[in-house]
């Protein structure tokens, strides 16, 4: 039975893209039918009560809703205000409003990220009284071409809210098309700001980098040197002084953090003769027995700092300019996996870490305080990677508990004042995590929602916010385990998408700025691609069927 999801989750020529039906007796409730459904052709003739069977936002995370009822969308805009208990009574959601709210203060921060997506991806209100929309249907992208021509809005163009509403609705679902394939695993990669680059990062010593805009061919193959182990981490710099020059940093499990320039045409000898490779000394101490491996490393949006995390618990900050260690801080008590700038200024930093912690630091008062702005609890296991939203407000992460969080700073606290969660004794590097463990929440989760369905075992698995110029950040994708991506639904925690073709982890993967097109980089040491609509030049398999399937 085809999927039928609203509109804006497929594309028109989706083979899972339906009309939505109005029910004729609510008529401002949606009908949806359940994404696998296996109620009889005669139940569905005679108009029975349909079962809905898709995630739904609750206090403690993403549960299954699985009762026999009609609900309104605006059932799964709030997660704080619903508990989930209600489904299995068959309650409706208008009653659950009343009943359960978990705090003004939650509510309108949950509210708040809420409003700002909508914001971002919805028609703008003169695009509604143009065309009399109500403002809970998806609005025709025909429609909305008609009344740009006729400048029916009066600017004879579309807002940016405009183009993400159009935009957002086309997922890059389709394919896969092979970009590239190593003997080695896939560890890093990442588009350029503009798109026009794509530089991904393997465990035999080399990064590629790939003209986007030109067939993706291979525009510079790098080896990279010092390797221990694989690369861990890549960034691009800026870039705001040339348009087309880019530099880059590559880091492994070593304190030294190579520097090198991935401009140019021509393909790099395999000796390096030709390429500088400048190296920076993270160490601040003299102790050759303190040595130590960076998971992590961050251009900051000047281009002047580099922000990174590392296995001896601590946060560095390189100054480029005057060429040293500006900042050493002694952040968790394990490794820090994972570290990112929170905004174009500079001052805050995330940081996520083994000891199962996110961390806020706020460098304007940390020379004073000498300790985090704030802690933010929620994840049972280790993080392995965390992403800003840009606001400096709200950031994800990646967590080997198997779930995404958000998490809004507003909501962190000074000290950690709850004891440790219970957990279980397992190792994700080899280990499938305990069913036991799936039904363990902690105590005193300060997340905004937590997401669930991929699974973070044997790698650093990375999670993203979907580009803010294309879909409005109107999903979190991750890589996957499982050999597959995932696409989720930022305010409803609905599972959109599932890229399915890899043959090991997905360690990493990339939306594109502007284009609905996604890259994923896998253990298999294959980048593939995909894209909406779509290339006819697909890979085809015939023992698998690995073809891209949608929620």
């Amino acid at each position: 039975m085809p999927c039928r999801l609203p509109c804006t989750l497929h594309p028109p020529h989706s083979p899972h893209h339906t009309k939505i039906k109005r029910d004729p007796v609510h008529p401002p409730l949606l009908r949806i039918l359940p994404l696998r459904s296996h109620i009889p052709g005669s139940a569905l003739q005679a108009g029975a009560p349909l079962r809905w069977e898709s995630p739904v936002l609750t206090e403690r995370g993403v549960k299954r809703c699985t009762c026999s009822c009609q609900f309104g969308m605006g059932y799964t805009m709030s997660k704080l205000e619903v508990d989930s208990d209600l489904c299995d009574t068959g309650e409706s959601s208008t009653g659950a409003r009343s009943k359960h709210r978990f705090g003004e203060e939650s509510f309108d921060i949950d509210n708040e990220i809420t409003h700002i997506t909508k914001l971002g991806t919805e028609p703008s209100e003169k695009v509604q009284k143009a065309l009399n929309s109500q403002k809970k249907m998806p609005i025709s992208v025909v429609k909305m071409l008609s009344a740009r021509e006729a400048n029916l809005c009066g600017r004879g163009n579309f807002s940016l809210a405009d183009r993400c509403h159009v935009l957002g609705r086309y997922l890059p679902a389709n394919g896969p098309c092979r970009v590239d394939r190593m003997n080695s695993r896939a560890y890093v990669s990442q588009f350029s700001a503009d798109g026009s680059l794509f530089v991904a990062g393997f465990q035999g010593s080399h990064i590629r980098t790939y003209d986007v805009d030109n067939g993706w061919r291979v525009r510079k193959n790098i080896f990279a040197r010092s390797l221990r182990w694989t690369i861990t981490d890549t960034s691009l710099s800026p870039n705001q002084r040339y348009l087309v020059s880019y530099n880059q940093v590559y880091a492994s499990m070593s304190p030294i953090v190579h520097i090198v320039n991935v401009d140019g045409g021509s393909t790099e000898s395999h000796a390096n003769i030709t390429e500088i490779h400048d190296g920076l000394d993270f160490s601040v101490s003299d102790d050759w027995e303190h040595s130590f491996g960076i998971f992590s490393i961050k251009f900051s949006t000047d281009g002047r700092e580099l922000v990174a995390g590392s296995s001896d618990e601590s946060i560095y900050v390189y100054d480029l300019e005057a060429n040293k260690v500006a900042l050493r801080i002694s952040a968790h008590s394990s490794d820090v996996n994972t570290v990112t700038f929170a905004d174009d200024t500079g001052h805050l930093i995330y940081s996520g870490s083994d000891d199962n912690l996110c961390k806020v630091w706020d460098r304007r008062c940390f020379i004073s305080k000498g300790r985090p702005a704030g802690i933010l609890v929620g994840h049972l296991e280790g993080i392995t990677f965390i992403d800003s939203r840009g606001d400096g407000r709200y950031f994800i992460s990646n967590g080997k508990d198997q779930t995404t969080k958000l998490w809004d700073i507003r909501r962190m606290a000074s000290t950690i004042s709850c004891s440790r969660p219970k957990t279980v004794d397992w190792d994700y590097r080899w280990m499938e995590y305990p069913a036991s463990a799936k039904l363990l929440r902690h105590p005193s989760d300060q997340s905004l929602a937590t997401y669930r369905g991929h699974s973070v075992l044997r790698t650093l698995i990375r999670c993203y916010f979907s580009p803010a110029h294309s879909t409005g950040q109107r999903y979190i994708y991750t890589g996957s385990s499982d050999h597959s991506v995932y696409i989720y639904d930022v305010v409803t925690g609905a599972q959109v998408a599932k890229l399915d073709y890899h043959e090991s982890a997905v360690r990493d993967c990339s939306w594109h700025p502007y284009y609905p097109m996604l890259v994923s980089s896998s253990w298999d040491g294959v980048v593939a691609r995909w894209e909406f609509p779509g290339n006819e030049l697909r890979i085809m398999r015939k023992k698998k069927n690995r073809c891209a399937t949608n929620y």
